[in-house]
């Protein structure tokens, strides 16, 4: 039994005597015969020494030998504490009458979370967590880009070209903008500029708080990652890279091209994008284990009122996915939000 440390995998090399192989050669000769269909004889009647004779023995030893690891593999990777997690990928030896058989058994193991005091790392950072008020220059910059729209607007309607009028609006002076009055505020459906510019600072504060919330919720997740110890199988990472793609495939749909004639202007291969990813991709497939695991400690699941919603929103809105698929990434997806949630509320 070896492991394979950096991609998570247990391989198992073993051999099967010949004696016991004779057995399964019994047992896989009576599989043949249920499913032989022979001129003369019934679906699964025919004698023993006819199917043998049809199918030969090198056919038998082949049943044989999937028969013998398919009952074997399971106890191998039960009696050495293997935890795998997906099918193994089996190769053996031709199969030989009279001679043992040798086979090897790769599987991706069980990924092995040893988190650290997460709650801590989520109070420290929570405890250092201060809104930033919006400034008066963000306040003042915001509404100049709004009168130099105008401007722009203005200039297109009295007939000026719109990459000139873009030229000429950037090019003037904050005094030579239109006035943010009464009037100019009207067409945003208010009343006066006092009350636009109240809401356009209650905006930017919300925009602001918005960004400082993902920021925060990404340092609680890097803190915790950086200390947590995670093995995990390559598959996983490769998952993550395959639904990066797609995202990516969907994104130039989208924009009226293709990743194909994106990795013609670039010059890049698939490889070469899988390889470029393979960071992001790394950090996603962690993120995602710890998140899980932690739910799982701190007995953390979704709103399954809001689930349920989603579920039924997104069947309507992709009526040819598989349900099932749905209710597992969704029931995932609202499980870490949950997490993360979690995390915010602890308290030093």
């Amino acid at each position: 039994v070896k492991r394979d440390e950096k991609n998570w995998e247990a391989e198992v090399q073993a051999d099967i005597s010949a004696e016991v192989l004779t057995v399964y050669g019994g047992k896989a000769l009576k599989n043949l015969q249920r499913e032989a269909h022979l001129d003369g004889f019934r679906p699964g009647k025919a004698p023993e020494a006819v199917v043998r004779a049809k199918v030969g023995e090198a056919a038998i030893l082949r049943e044989a030998a999937e028969l013998a690891v398919r009952d074997m593999l399971p106890e191998i990777f039960a009696k050495e504490s293997l935890p795998i997690v997906d099918t193994p990928q089996v190769t053996t030896s031709v199969p030989e009458a009279g001679k043992p058989l040798h086979f090897t058994a790769r599987a991706p193991l069980a990924p092995q979370i040893t988190l650290p005091d997460y709650k801590k790392i989520a109070a420290g950072l929570n405890a250092d967590k201060k809104a930033e008020p919006v400034t008066d220059e963000e306040h003042a910059e915001t509404l100049t880009h709004f009168r130099r729209e105008r401007a722009r607007i203005e200039k297109i309607d009295s007939g000026t070209d719109p990459k000139e009028a873009a030229e000429h609006a950037r090019a003037l002076a904050a005094a030579e903008l239109p006035a943010l009055d009464d009037e100019f505020v009207k067409p945003f459906g208010y009343e006066t500029a006092t009350a636009f510019e109240g809401a356009v600072r209650e905006n930017l504060q919300n925009e602001k708080a918005m960004r400082e919330a993902e920021t925060h919720r990404t340092a609680i997740l890097d803190a915790v990652l950086a200390k947590t110890e995670v093995k995990y199988p390559a598959i996983l990472r490769e998952y993550e890279i395959e639904e990066m793609e797609h995202r990516m495939s969907d994104d130039l749909a989208r924009m009226g091209t293709t990743l194909e004639k994106y990795m013609t202007q670039t010059k890049k291969t698939h490889e070469d994008l899988h390889k470029d990813w393979e960071p992001a991709a790394d950090k996603r497939a962690k993120t995602r284990l710890i998140l899980a695991e932690i739910a799982r400690k701190e007995s953390i699941e979704a709103d399954q009122g809001d689930l349920q919603h989603q579920i039924e929103h997104a069947k309507k809105q992709y009526p040819n996915v598989d349900g099932n698929i749905i209710a597992q990434n969704l029931s995932h997806s609202l499980r870490n939000q949950a997490v993360i949630q979690w995390l915010e509320e602890q308290k030093a």
